[in-house]
């Protein structure tokens, strides 16, 4: 084993692939990929019929063209020089993939909360298009660049900064660490602002699994079940009932023996396909009907269809046993939560389902939320920024050499001011990209169905 001083020491030396300041130097590779062609190269093996949905919500505005473009950037970030400083990347840390969740002990936590992209790699990767997704969403709003550049800049700082603290403490600490939304009110000082974050707070507090029974479903022929919206939820047939039946089954057999105890106090009742996100729309995703005690216990699931990590074609491919190759995508994203988050859901679980198609299962709702950025201060999307930053160290902190990556930052401002320059960078990038898609949509060469 290496000691403090070398792990220092190899970090220092990091600067010499990538120096701090190179990181706010960046333009487009003269070989850079089409980016419309990625994205559909992207939807090659989806759902063809939901593809529109896709494009035209990315269609909507840059950040919302952003978030579904992890695939581009994750190319653009590869054709720069890199520290070789690995962590498990979330490998799309754009700021709304932070948001509140409930612990097993019902703690309302605070981390990041997507893994579809997660993967093994440099970890300025993530701190880059978090910093570049918030800058972006600062010009959405109409802050002026200087303000942008200002929010960016401080997710960046927030980063350093807490992962300096973390380099100083020992391998249990991180690993306990988390952040506990009881912490942040009080960080808030404006009233009006500790107002809206409590109403985030308490709207995430009654998003639950009987809220969803609520909204989601409806009596139909004397038994509950999920409403159908065409194209958004769509019923199953028998035969695919069955087949969710069989993935669920294999699904089960991946949790802890107690989660196992517990899903079988469940019966199954109902499930349909869902479309979800922005990035993810066109991937096989189902929702799960269970029922408990009595129709008033329900619990929804939420099995999601998991391939290839837009990082794979550009990092260095794992080392993985049999086992966990057999199941590579679903377990991939299970892996990296684990590896990322302080708690995780207990009813996090994969599986392999027909056509080699690998999938991941959590709870559906579960006292979830995200922020509201487009009613945000700018003080208050400074503030978020910040804790983003932070949320972000803490999990590059468990998974990475924390004392390398602290010594590779230094105690200057270097990092956060060049991260906070590509930020404004990639923002312009961004507007070209979606102006771009803007373009093929209404030339007809790209279909996109709006406001859906």
């Amino acid at each position: 084993m290496t000691t403090p001083a070398e792990r220092r020491r190899s970090g220092r030396a990091a600067r010499e692939r990538a120096t701090r300041s190179d990181h706010g130097r960046w333009i487009p590779a003269a070989d850079r990929p089409d980016p419309l062609a990625v994205l559909e190269a992207q939807g090659a093996d989806r759902v063809a019929r939901l593809l529109p949905i896709r494009y035209g919500r990315m269609a909507a505005t840059p950040f919302a063209y952003l978030r579904g473009a992890a695939a581009v950037m994750a190319a653009d970030l590869a054709a720069v020089p890199h520290t070789g400083l690995t962590v498990q990347l979330c490998g799309d840390a754009h700021l709304l993939n932070f948001g509140v969740y409930a612990s097993p002990e019902r703690a309302l936590l605070f981390d990041v909360n997507d893994f579809d992209e997660t993967y093994p790699g440099p970890f300025e990767w993530d701190v880059k298009r978090l910093a570049a997704s918030i800058a972006v969403a600062a010009r959405d709003r109409g802050e002026d660049d200087d303000s942008a550049r200002r929010a960016a800049r401080t997710a960046a700082q927030g980063y350093a900064v807490a992962l300096r603290r973390l380099a100083g403490l020992g391998e249990l600490d991180v690993w306990y660490s988390r952040v506990d939304t009881a912490e942040l009110l009080p960080l808030v000082r404006e009233p009006e602002q500790r107002r809206q974050v409590a109403a985030e707070l308490a709207r995430a507090r009654r998003c639950t699994s009987l809220q969803a029974f609520g909204k989601l479903t409806e009596e139909r022929d004397g038994r509950r079940r999920i409403v159908s919206e065409p194209p958004l939820i769509e019923s199953l047939k028998k035969s695919e009932l069955r087949g969710i039946g069989k993935l669920f089954g294999d699904y089960r057999a991946t949790l802890a023996e107690d989660r196992r105890v517990l899903l079988d106090r469940y019966r199954f009742v109902d499930a349909a396909m869902k479309v979800v996100g922005v990035g993810s729309v066109g991937t096989r995703c189902y929702i799960v009907l269970l029922e408990g005690r009595n129709s008033g216990d329900p619990l929804f699931l939420q099995l999601k269809e998991a391939g290839r990590s837009v990082l794979e074609d550009h990092l260095p491919p794992t080392r993985v046993d049999a086992e966990v190759a057999a199941h590579q995508g679903g377990r991939r994203v299970v892996t990296g939560q684990h590896l990322m988050q302080a708690h995780s859901d207990i009813f996090l679980g994969w599986t392999a389902g027909p056509a080699g198609r690998h999938y991941y299962g959590r709870q559906l709702r579960d006292m979830k939320g995200s922020a509201d950025i487009d009613t945000m201060s700018p003080d208050l999307l400074r503030s978020y920024a910040d804790l983003c930053g932070r949320t972000l160290a803490r999990a590059h902190a468990r998974t990475g050499d924390r004392l390398a990556i602290a010594a590779y930052l230094g105690t200057a401002d270097t990092f956060a001011d060049a991260v906070a320059d590509f930020a404004l960078h990639y923002a312009d990038r961004t507007a070209a990209d979606h102006a771009q898609l803007v373009e093929a949509i209404e030339a007809g060469r790209i279909t996109a169905t709006r406001g859906v």
